[in-house]
């Protein structure tokens, strides 16, 4: 089993969708990276070398932000938009979303389980 990065990748997938395992790399970057690595793109995983697989573990490394790296820059540039209390900010201070969606309904992933509120009691005479 292939470990780079401090993650497992799955050994019997072709090695781009493996490398999509981690965090930080996606579809693209993971064609790049084994373009410049010399591995061909539909080689599973558990084909790979000791020497591919250390190719590979030396580019992601030096040329990209990946795992815990990535993770606390981005949840610095978060604590950094609520510290400035600019309207993002505000917007992942109260929990709803950031980029102009609808929040009348839908919006329930950034919300949450919904909240029911009673509604008005008709007065009877």
């Amino acid at each position: 089993m292939a470990r780079i990065a401090g993650v497992d990748l799955p050994r019997h997938k072709r090695g781009v969708i493996s490398l999509t395992y981690i965090y930080g790399i996606g579809h693209s970057s993971a064609r790049e990276i084994l373009e410049k690595a010399g591995v061909d793109e539909a080689t599973k995983a558990e084909a790979w070398t000791d020497e591919n697989i250390k190719a590979i573990a030396r580019i992601i490394a030096d040329e990209y932000k990946t795992e815990g790296q990535l993770r606390s820059e981005v949840q610095m540039n978060i604590k950094r938009l609520m510290d400035i209390g600019c309207y993002r900010g505000l917007r992942h201070r109260k929990g709803l979303p950031l980029r102009g969606q609808r929040t009348r309904t839908n919006a329930r992933t950034r919300k949450g389980k919904r909240k029911t509120v009673a509604g008005k009691k008709k007065v009877t005479k």
